[in-house]
This record gives C-alpha cells, sequence and structure tokens, in this order.
C-alpha cells in the first residue's frame, strides 16, 4: 500500500516566504535581471562617466543644474518623469537644447511591480511621446521609479529590443552631505560609471552641492563628462551588461 507523505505546515508559509524574499531581491538587483538586458555601466578606456538625475523636470531647479552643467562645459542624462514634461514641456525643451539627453523614468514615477502589460506599457510610451515631443532625438534609455523591476517591464522592453539604466554609483544612498557624497563618488569612479543623482527635487540642497563638487573634483583627474547616448555608443563600444538569462 502507497505511503502518504505528510507535509509539516510550517512548510507552506516559508516557500513562499522565500519565494517572495527572493523576487524582492531580484527587483533591486543591480546585478541581475530576468529576460531583458541590463546596463549599470559602459565597459570602455576613457575617462567618461555619464551623470544621470532622476524625477524632473522642476522649475527653478532644473534651470539650476542646468546652470551648473554649462558651467562645467559638461552633458548629461536627465531621467524624466512624463507627468512632469507635460506640466513643463518648455524646461524639457531646453534640457534638449543644451545639448543633454532625455530618458524615461515613467509617466506617474508609481513603482511598475506587479502592474498589468497595459499599464506598463502606458507608462512608458506616453513618457516616450512627450520625449519625442521635446526634440530628443535617438535612443530613449528607461530606468523603473527606485529602479524596481520584475517580470513586466523586462518583459515589454525586450520585446522592443530595449535595455534597462541603472547606474553604478548612487551616493546619495550612502550620504547625506555634498563632502561625504562627492567622497563616495571619488573613492569608486572608473571610467564608464554611470552616475545617480536626484538633484532636481527641491530638497535636495547638499546634493547640487555634491553636483558641484563632483563636476570639479572629476575634472580635475582628467575625466569628461557624455550623455548616455554617448557613453554606450560612441566608437560602437559595447556596454557592460548583466546578459538575459533563462537561469536568473
Amino acid at each position: 500500500m502507497m505511503k502518504r507523505v505528510v507535509v509539516p505546515a510550517v512548510v507552506t508559509p516559508l516557500v513562499l516566504l522565500s519565494t517572495a524574499w527572493g523576487a524582492f531581491t531580484l527587483s533591486k538587483s543591480r546585478a541581475h535581471q530576468l529576460f531583458a538586458e541590463l546596463i549599470t555601466r559602459a565597459e570602455t578606456p576613457d575617462s567618461v562617466v555619464a551623470l544621470t538625475f532622476d524625477d524632473g523636470p522642476v522649475p527653478f531647479f532644473t534651470d539650476s543644474v542646468l546652470a551648473t552643467l554649462d558651467e562645467f562645459d559638461a552633458e548629461a542624462t536627465f531621467f524624466v518623469v512624463g507627468a512632469g514634461v507635460q506640466r513643463n514641456p518648455d524646461l524639457a525643451r531646453e534640457i534638449v537644447a543644451r545639448g543633454h539627453d532625455l530618458a524615461n523614468h515613467s509617466f506617474r514615477h508609481d513603482p511598475l511591480l506587479l502592474k498589468s502589460p497595459s499599464f506598463i506599457r502606458r507608462e512608458i510610451e506616453a513618457t516616450d511621446a512627450l520625449i519625442r515631443a521635446a526634440g530628443h532625438e535617438g535612443d530613449i534609455y528607461v530606468r523603473p521609479p527606485y529602479g524596481k523591476r520584475l517580470i513586466g517591464l523586462p518583459l515589454y522592453l525586450r520585446s522592443r529590443d530595449r535595455p534597462v539604466v541603472l547606474w553604478d554609483l548612487e551616493p546619495d544612498t550612502y550620504h547625506a552631505h555634498a563632502d561625504g557624497m562627492t567622497w563616495h563618488v571619488l573613492e569608486n569612479v572608473r571610467p564608464g560609471s554611470i552616475i545617480l543623482l536626484h538633484v532636481e527635487i527641491p530638497s535636495r540642497t547638499e546634493e547640487r552641492s555634491a553636483l558641484r563638487e563632483i563636476l570639479s573634483a572629476l575634472r580635475a583627474r582628467g575625466y569628461r563628462f557624455v550623455t548616455l547616448t554617448e557613453l554606450l555608443q560612441d566608437g560602437g563600444r559595447r556596454p557592460m551588461t548583466s546578459a538575459p538569462s533563462a537561469e536568473r
């Protein structure tokens, strides 16, 4: 007679908890991703970095950032929120006119985890349309809100041969003051780094001060500041990526 296997009642909750924790960890990983290409920095021998700014455009504060970039003759990439571009189309056009990239940070800045395919498509495509209307040409890179993604967004982007672009330096995660943020960048930067800053948020006074210090210090080390378009495509160099894999 076949014996029944009794599974302890505690096993199912543990399995669910382990699965949930694994999904949470994967959703914010900078090293691994399901389905789509993941870029966190570029492989290049040149002393170049890409400054990337999330969550704008915001009147006055974006203007201040643009003035600082002009002072250092630096190019950058602005990961804009579609709703902000809709409210401030002239500011988005000014970013492009000054030689910077616009990139996609969703329309509402809502987390894109556990969202329907139609919701994700609307968030990305509505923002793409506003970016095009502002005059941006070429590829439009995508960075999910909070850097979090799991299945829906990578699947959508893979179907359109578009990568997720994150970062390898995020100084405001580790430091609250300008000198600490600058130190973090100087200690960890390398050719091809993608640096994340939130300098357009009104409360980020220290971060705007750090931007000036970072520009000055890296310029003294011989670094140039380029857009993501130049960083990832210049000379046909291949981006350093976490390649799609069914095993991840």
